[in-house]
Formats: structure tokens, C-alpha cells, sequence
């Protein structure tokens, strides 16, 4: 404790001495002496080493010290003369270092200062070193840069030494205008604050070298006319202009820096509470008590009054006496323990480890604290031995901190809006750290809780029981989780840590918050469930690769983007027999198929349930659980629509099953189908690419497509569904894509859907005997497939081709950037060759071969709502519907019947058909689909011969 001096009144009305102002400077580096000498003992012997060097690195550009980089990087710390110290420590990093004479040389450095918890009670092991170089005014762009690229190298140097180091570099006269180049990120609070981190400068900086701050030598009554003394200090020449730096006053808080900084603590206590806490704090007492004068007014008024004592103005210290102050007179006793317990947690001291503390002057002056808050020593043993704290505890610990957090920025949020300013901060800094707050305390179904953002130093359990719901009697399919439960039959007894309506959501949890790691002894309870032991260690084995915990948080280029996800786990039937309904009938596999989707000759999707766990580049966790429906494809189209945000970047899909139950081929095929549809829409890192992909699981197929960026799928019972489904008219060219396991027993088809293309109309055909499967593809992807007899080979595509010729024509004509040379339709046959199936190109398929009987032409009639129907002309003969009406088709069979002399019944084709722009009365049709003609024509052909006997 050092005793007071006189007080120190500095009159400008009066006048005021140069040797007075020498006296106060004086007074000012007697706590900077303090302070430096407490901060060098916090350090290591050899972490010591760095802060003597600080400032003789930057004074000279010596190729001996840390950090050179060139002969050009700019040097010299004004009025600097390094101590003894400081060249006994750069003679013992280098051998052949030695101080020269620069002569006259300007410098290019005007200070040098370190600010924060240095030198303070809040300065623990885990603290770093804040440091402000600041450069003259004029120094060049490139000067600038080349100061900054050696202060990164300095550094990395310091970090081999063990110590965290982040320089600072900008100019006063930068500083004063507000023109600092800096974004939020690590240690810069970008935009967020410029008054409040000017008075923390003040009252914690530590000054190494160069000018000495001006703020010293005006008095804090003086602070509202701060410009006019300096004016009187340097232009009547009571001290010397180039010995001092300039970074302006602090007379208030602007109401528009509360908010940035509020948000800006917010975004620090996510990885380092305590201190976020108690700033965030002083903040809200700042904006409540805006008469007080700031922390750095009380410090310097209590240099000027000739008090210099370190303890007495340790800036921890003032701080809690100014919230304890504050919180007493509003009554908020809980919110006063929670700043004690952060400043003793801040400390980081244990005091009941005596040993530790005995001795220090922290240790000593934490204790008076405590002494005067009246904590048992239980507390005090609570606090020190963080190493044992339980989840639950943690977690209550957590709810105080997220809940004074949140209430700060709400408050500030409310007082920015009642006040109608305008926020310090950017829009882009306060984007960015409401995304960094989102992610962190946000909560939203499915998310992974973080327990543990830095409150202890490990949750790790050495036994968890999983115990099922129904072992405790009852029809619940939930699942507790114990601890030390080395009696089953003492569950009801024992308290549970967590309950969980899913058995991966419990383990997930365990596994992210660190209670679960691989040293931790496993006990399981299935009841009606079939989890076992080995399985769930197969489960942590499968997160551990894929997920590292602790989890870093997001970095500030992944949070200045959207949300995206970057990889999904998904285990397929945790707890589930796929196979239990087969296993009870004492069935096995009844045919060699392997499919997993769809297996034996019962063809089962032996997919059952999917927990998909997704981290996102927020470094966000979150559980989707299937176990209802079709599981596999509602899976699928989750993944789908997150990736359709975003389809550059295609998130990574681990899939793992436990061996139970053919566990490792469903886990494949699973991954197969991911990987294929993925690729599928998204190839090229674009998308979603417009088609249709065709599942076939469980004796059903499905159909996946987008709808712009909306995912959809339709189900259909049957393969015949399946086929009407491909063929119904689309907005635009929508390829058929079949899954590797699909439709296998009808390659044909495959071969044909691998054939299509854009653009065009495509004609395939496949004889087998005198049967002819005929599938058309139009030119928007529409399939319409049939089978028919074949009577005469020549003739069997020859009225198809003709039909579709007249259509392509008719379209081509109607478009003006379409020649006629460009269009037509391509024709293929589909056979098997080397047991592959393939789409050989027939160019003579249609060789101009004379159609026996008329031609037959259908014209569309749509009246109002009523259904389509049709007039038909044979040659000049004309059937309407106005006069024959439902004996439309009966009558033109039975003239062209007369025609035939024979009698033969072979099939009559129409060679062509108009259909009505308005075939839905809701909808006009510009262009109508070729599917939709072949459909009518089709059916009116269908109809036609039936009447006239050629078909059954």
C-alpha cells in the first residue's frame, strides 16, 4: 500500500507550470511501473523474454530479433531508450546483437502500448497480450502493410514462447477520426465500439515506449474541453507537442455505441464468458447512469488526488466496485453473485490451493474480495474444482449466463430503439455477430444444445447407463440416461442427467457436450428395444469420425455466408431388427436379390428408421429423426432441398448401420443412393438439373423431382402406375433418370431412358416374336410406352413415324427459329447384345413405304367443361359429333369396313390428330405435347379397331 501524495490541481484559467505537468506524468508512470511489473511476473521465465523485447523489436529492424522481415520495414519508437533489461533479453535471443547509433533518423513509430487484463486481477494464464502500435501520421500505404506483415510474424513467434500476442496497427490521428481499418474478427471488435474501448484503453493501457498518452494531463473536470487544453498545453509550449499521442477524449458514452457493443460482448462470451459478462455489465450500468463519470475519469481523477496505489486502482477492481455500487441500489442480488462469481472466474486463481496463492498479490487481493462478499469456503471449493462439475451443474451455470447475456442485449436492443439512434456498429459487423449468437445460444427443434462454451474444463463421465423407458414398467419408447448406475434395480432411485425420446439424440448429446468419450464404460437397458452395448460403441466410433469435439466456433468468412450444411451422419435402424417380422415367422431370404431397399423375394426396404445428423458451416449440430412413412425418401428430400440453397458446395452423407441384420449392405446402399441422386441433380456443382429420378423400394416406386427449389416426390403402387405417371405432359424437358436398382428386371426400358436427349422426338422399339414394345419419348422427356402386335414388320412403325412427322412439321412451321432441316424424329431399335441392353440408331426405319387403306385424320372439339371429344375424317368422308354423337366411333368403323373388300380386320392407324389449344378450359396451351397427342391417338386407334375386330 503506498501512501498518497498531494493533490495535483491543474487551473488553465490561472495557469498552470511545466514542472507540475512533469510531476503528474510522473505519478501517471508510477502505476504503469506497477502494472508492467505485475504483468512481466505472470509470465514464465521464458514468456517474460517477449515482453521485453516489445518494444526494442519495433525500435529497431534488426535481422537478429523477431519478427525482421526487410530492410525496409519501418522502425524507431519515438523518445525510446531501451533499458538494461531489454538488452540483456536480446543479447540472450542473439548472440550478436548489439545497439546502434541511427544518428537524427525521424521515427516511424509515435507509441507503444499494451492494454487489457496485463497487470491486472484479471489477468489468468489463459490471457493474452493486447498491443496498440501506433505509426506518425504520414507513413506510407506500403509502410503500413509491411508493419502489419511484421506484426503477424511477431506473432508467431510469440505463440512458440506460448503466448497468445495480437498487434494493433493504425495511426492516432486514424484512431481520432474514426477511420480504423478493422472488421470484427478475433480480437477486433471492428465497428462495434470506439468510446468504450478508448476508456478501457485509458484505465488499463501499459506503456512500453514512445509518446506518452496527452488524455494524462487533463484533468477529469476538464474532459468536455479537452481540445482547448491541449491547444493551451502545446501552443503556449507547457509541454512538447511531438512527446505526447492523441487519441482524444472520452467525456461520454454515445448512446449509438451501446448496441455494437453490446452485441459485441455478446459475440466474445461465447468463448470467454466471464470477462463478456462483466464488460457487458458496465456497459448497461453505463447507459443507466449516464452522470457517473467513466471508469477512466475515477482512475485518472484518483492519479491527479495522488493516489498510485496498483491494488486501489487495479482496473478489475474498479470495475466490480462501480457494479456493486449499481446492482446493490437496484435491488439485483442474483445478478450481483453472478458478476463475483465471473470476476473469481476471470482471476482464474484457485484460493483454497493455497500453495497457489500464497504469496502473490492477486492471490492476496482476490482474497480480500472475497472476504468482504462473506462466500463460505464451499463456495470457494465449488468454483476451484470446475474439473469435477456435473453436466447438470454446467448446465444451470450456463442457463444464468445465456439468461444475464440475452437480457443485456435486449435492454440495449429496446434503449437503441426508444432513442431513435443509430448504431455504431455496421450493418455488416452486427450481421455477422447476431449469425455468431445465433448459432451459439440459438434454440431450434432438433439443434445439439452446447452445454460447455468454456465453464469447465471437461463433462467427461466414466459410466453412463442407457436405460429404456419400458424397463421400468409401461408402453413409454423413451430412453434415461444415469450415471454410475452399476444396479439396474437402483434407476428409480438415482437421478437422471437426461431424458430423450430417442435413443441417437441421447448419445449425440453425451457425445458433443463431452460426457461421452471412448474411455467411458457403456451399460444398456433395451427393454423393447434391441440396443446393446456393442452398438452403441460402434455409434461413437462413427461420430468420432465425423465430428471433432470440443467444436471450434465458426470462422468469420463461413458466418459472412448463409448457412449451409457440410457433411450428414446417418445411422440407419438404431435400436431397430430390420428383419424382426421375418425372424419370428423363422423366414429367411426366399430369392438372391440384395437390394437392401428391396430384399428377398418379399422385396422389404429394410430401411427403417434414419437419424440424420447434420454440421453446418455455423458449426451448428442438429438430429432429424425418421422413423415414420417412407423414412429413406423423406430423408432424401431434406437433404435435397438444404443442398438446393447452395448447390456448390455438396455436403459429404457418412452413412453407418450396426452389423445387426445385414447392417453393412444396407449401410452401402444407402450411400449409393445418396451419392447417385446428389449427383445426379446437383452434377457440376449447379442445380437442381431438371429430371425425374426413379426409386424402386419396397415393392413401390418413387419419383423424385424438383419443384424450383422446392423437393418433391410422388409414391406409385405399381409398375403400370409408374409408366402412366412418366408419361403425363411437363413444363419443360424433364429426363427419366432410373436408380442403379431399379426396374433391373425390365432392361429395355433402361436402355431407353439412358438413350434420351433434349430437343427431339425419340421413337424405340424391341420384337420379340410377333410382339412389338414401342416407347416414345417427346421432346419435354414425357415416355408413353405400348405393346402391339406385329402382322407386317414393314408396317410397324411406318403410321407411327408419319403421325409424329406431321406434328414436328406443324410445330416447326409454327416457329420462326426453327428450320425444317433441324427437326424430325429419330428412331431406335433396343436389343440385347453381350447380355446388354442398348439403343441402336435406325435412320431407315420409315423407307417411304406406301400405307395400305385411306388416311384418317381426328380434329378435337373441347365445348365449354364437357369432356374432348372428336369429328373423324376418312379420306373426303366426314364424321362429326354433332351428327352422330356416341355412335361416332361405331359408324366410322363401319364405313371403312365397306371399303375393305376382303373383310381382313388388320388395325386402322390414324395418320393424324388436332387437339384444342384449350384441352383444360383453365389452362391455353401455346405448344401441346407430342405425349398428349399420342395419348388421344392411342386411344381413338383403340377404340377404332375394336370395332372392327382387330383387336381382342
Amino acid at each position: 500500500m503506498t501512501t498518497p501524495a498531494a493533490p495535483i490541481l491543474l487551473d488553465f484559467e490561472e495557469g498552470i507550470d511545466r514542472k507540475t505537468l512533469r510531476r503528474l506524468r510522473d505519478r501517471f508512470l508510477v502505476v504503469n511501473g506497477q502494472r508492467w511489473q505485475r504483468a512481466h511476473s505472470a509470465l514464465t521465465y521464458r514468456q517474460q523474454m517477449v515482453l521485453e523485447l516489445l518494444p526494442l523489436v519495433f525500435h529497431l529492424n534488426h535481422p537478429a530479433l523477431p519478427g525482421y522481415l526487410d530492410g525496409d520495414c519501418p522502425y524507431g519508437l519515438s523518445h525510446y531508450q531501451p533499458s538494461e533489461l531489454t538488452l540483456n533479453a536480446a543479447r540472450r535471443l542473439a548472440r550478436t546483437f548489439s545497439l546502434k547509433d541511427e544518428g537524427r533518423r525521424k521515427p516511424d513509430l509515435d507509441a507503444l502500448f499494451l492494454m487489457g487484463s496485463p497487470g491486472t486481477l484479471g489477468h489468468s494464464v489463459a490471457s493474452d497480450l493486447d498491443l496498440w502500435l501506433c505509426h506518425r501520421d504520414d507513413l506510407s500505404e506500403r509502410g503500413v502493410r509491411c508493419l502489419e506483415r511484421k506484426a503477424d510474424k511477431l506473432s508467431a513467434w510469440a505463440s512458440s514462447f506460448g503466448v497468445e500476442l495480437h498487434v494493433f496497427v493504425f495511426c492516432a490521428a486514424d484512431w481520432r477520426g474514426g477511420r480504423q481499418r478493422v472488421e470484427v474478427e478475433g480480437e477486433n471488435c471492428g465497428s462495434a465500439q470506439h468510446f468504450l474501448l478508448l476508456d478501457e484503453f485509458y484505465r488499463t493501457s501499459i506503456h512500453l515506449g514512445g509518446c506518452y498518452p496527452l488524455w494524462w494531463l487533463i484533468p477529469s473536470d476538464h474532459e468536455h474541453r479537452y481540445h482547448d487544453c491541449k491547444s493551451q498545453l502545446v501552443e503556449c509550449r507547457f509541454i512538447r507537442g511531438n512527446e505526447y499521442i492523441d487519441f482524444g477524449p472520452v467525456p461520454s458514452i454515445p448512446e449509438s455505441e451501446f448496441l455494437g457493443a453490446g452485441v459485441w460482448q455478446l459475440y466474445k462470451g461465447i468463448d470467454a464468458p466471464w470477462k463478456s459478462i462483466l464488460k457487458l455489465l458496465l456497459i448497461e450500468c453505463y447507459a443507466q447512469t449516464g452522470h457517473q463519470p467513466l471508469l477512466s475519469g475515477v482512475f485518472k481523477q484518483a492519479v491527479f488526488d495522488g493516489r498510485t496505489d496498483a491494488d486501489e486502482l487495479d482496473p478489475y477492481v474498479l470495475l466490480y466496485q462501480r457494479l456493486d455500487t449499481w446492482l446493490k441500489a437496484g435491488g439485483a442480488s442474483s445478478r450481483l453473485d453472478l458478476v463475483r462469481r465471473s470476476l473469481y472466474l476471470k482471476a482464474g486463481l484457485p484460493l483454497t490451493r493455497t500453495e497457489a496463492a500464497a504469496g502473490q498479490w492477486r492471490g492476496r487481493l482476490l482474497r480480500q474480495l472475497v472476504d468482504d462478499w462473506g462466500w463460505p469456503e464451499s463456495r470457494l471449493h465449488e468454483l476451484d474444482n470446475r474439473q469435477q462439475w456435473r453436466a447438470e451443474d454446467v448446465a444451470t451455470l450456463r442457463r444464468a449466463m445465456v439468461s444475464e447475456l440475452t437480457h443485456s442485449y435486449r435492454m440495449l436492443s429496446r434503449m437503441a430503439r426508444e432513442h431513435g439512434t443509430r448504431s455504431a456498429i455496421s450493418a455488416s459487423d452486427i450481421n455477422l455477430l447476431g449469425r455468431k449468437l445465433y448459432a451459439a445460444f440459438q434454440r431450434k427443434a432438433g439443434k445439439i444444445e452446447q452445454l460447455n462454451p468454456g465453464l469447465a474444463p471437461s463433462l467427461a463421465e466414466e459410466n453412463l447407463s442407457f436405460h429404456h423407458q419400458s424397463e421400468q414398467g409401461g408402453d413409454s419408447d423413451g430412453w434415461l440416461l444415469y450415471r454410475d448406475l452399476e444396479d439396474p434395480g437402483d434407476a428409480f432411485w438415482q437421478p437422471v442427467i437426461r431424458r430423450s425420446g430417442n435413443l441417437t439424440q441421447l448419445m449425440v448429446w453425451c457425445y458433443c457436450n463431452g460426457l461421452l468419450t471412448r474411455a467411458t464404460r457403456l451399460n444398456v437397458r433395451s427393454g423393447h428395444s434391441v440396443a446393446s452395448v456393442s452398438e452403441l460403441k460402434e455409434m461413437l466410433d462413427a461420430l468420432a469420425s465425423f465430428l471433432s469435439v470440443p467444436i471450434e466456433p465458426a470462422g468469420r468468412e463461413a458466418l459472412s455466408r448463409g448457412v449451409r450444411p457440410l457433411r450428414n451422419l446417418l445411422l440407419v435402424n438404431v435400436g431397430v431388427d430390420p428383419q424382426a417380422h421375418l425372424t419370428e415367422k423363422g423366414l429367411h431370404k426366399l430369392s438372391a436379390r440384395h437390394d437392401s431397399l428391396g430384399f428377398s423375394g418379399g422385396r422389404d426396404n429394410l430401411v427403417i428408421t434414419i437419424d440424420q445428423i447434420t454440421f453446418n458451416s455455423w458449426h451448428e449440430v442438429s438430429l432429424q429423426h425418421y422413423a415414420a412413412g417412407d423414412t429413406l425418401i423423406q430423408c432424401l428430400k431434406n437433404v435435397l432441398a438444404s443442398v438446393a440453397l447452395n448447390p456448390s458446395g455438396i455436403p459429404d452423407v457418412e452413412v453407418h448401420s450396426h452389423n445387426r441384420g445385414h447392417g453393412g449392405a444396407i449401410a452401402r446402399r444407402v450411400r449409393e443412393l445418396f451419392g447417385d441422386v446428389l449427383r445426379s441433380f446437383f452434377a457440376g456443382g449447379a442445380g437442381p438439373h431438371a429430371l425425374r429420378y426413379v426409386i424402386e423400394m419396397d415393392r413401390r416406386y418413387f419419383l423424385l423431382l424438383f419443384n424450383g427449389l422446392e423437393p418433391g416426390f410422388i409414391a406409385l403402387d405399381s409398375r403400370e402406375a409408374l409408366l402412366e405417371c412418366l408419361a403425363q405432359p411437363q413444363e419443360r424437358y424433364l429426363p427419366v433418370v432410373l436408380d442403379r436398382q431399379a426396374l433391373l428386371e425390365d432392361p429395355a426400358l433402361r436402355a431407353v431412358c439412358d438413350a434420351s436427349g433434349p430437343d427431339t422426338v425419340q421413337v424405340f422399339y424391341s420384337l420379340r416374336g410377333d410382339q412389338a414394345r414401342v416407347w416414345v419419348i417427346d421432346e419435354l422427356g414425357s415416355l408413353v410406352s405400348w405393346v402391339q402386335s406385329v402382322s407386317h414388320r414393314r408396317y410397324l412403325l411406318t403410321p407411327l413415324l408419319r403421325f409424329l412427322e406431321n406434328l414436328v412439321e406443324r410445330r416447326v412451321l409454327r416457329q420462326t427459329d426453327t428450320s425444317l432441316a433441324q427437326a424430325g424424329v429419330q428412331c431406335y431399335e433396343v436389343v440385347a447384345r453381350d447380355g446388354h441392353w442398348r439403343a441402336e440408331y435406325r435412320p431407315d426405319a420409315d423407307t417411304g413405304t406406301l400405307l395400305p387403306g385411306l388416311e384418317v385424320q381426328a380434329v378435337g372439339v373441347q365445348e365449354g367443361d364437357s369432356r374432348l371429344r372428336f369429328d373423324i375424317f376418312c379420306a373426303d368422308q366426314e364424321f362429326t359429333v354433332q351428327e352422330y354423337g356416341d355412335q361416332l366411333i361405331p359408324a366410322v368403323a363401319h364405313y371403312i369396313h365397306s371399303l375393305r373388300p376382303s373383310g381382313e380386320p388388320y388395325p386402322v392407324y390414324l395418320t393424324d390428330v388436332h387437339l384444342p389449344h384449350d384441352l383444360d378450359p383453365q389452362v391455353y396451351q401455346q405448344d401441346i405435347q407430342t405425349s398428349q397427342y399420342l395419348y388421344y391417338r392411342r386411344t381413338l386407334e383403340e377404340s377404332l379397331n375394336r370395332q372392327l375386330g382387330a383387336l381382342p
